[in-house]
């Protein structure tokens, strides 16, 4: 029980180690789709990606907020 506890206890610290701060990531985002070549439906999509991020990331929830974004990123990198 105390190896779970622990576990438990570690996950939120190495998650958030390795996640950049959402407004960072967001505005490297927002640099690139303004200099991108997008078609009308990948267009749609990012900015559905940067919406849910900018939800996510005023509700404090950077780990989310950077997987929607780094979504982005990759449709922006096609």
């Amino acid at each position: 029980m105390l190896v779970a506890a622990l576990l438990v206890g570690a996950s939120p610290l190495a998650s958030s180690a390795a996640t950049v701060p959402c407004e960072t990531m967001l505005k490297d985002m927002r640099a690139a789709k303004a200099s991108a070549k997008l078609g009308d439906a990948d267009r749609a999509k990012v900015q559905d990606l940067e919406d849910k991020a900018v939800e996510r990331c005023n509700a404090d929830d950077d780990v989310r907020a950077d997987q929607f974004l780094t979504q982005a990123i990759t449709i922006i990198g096609k």
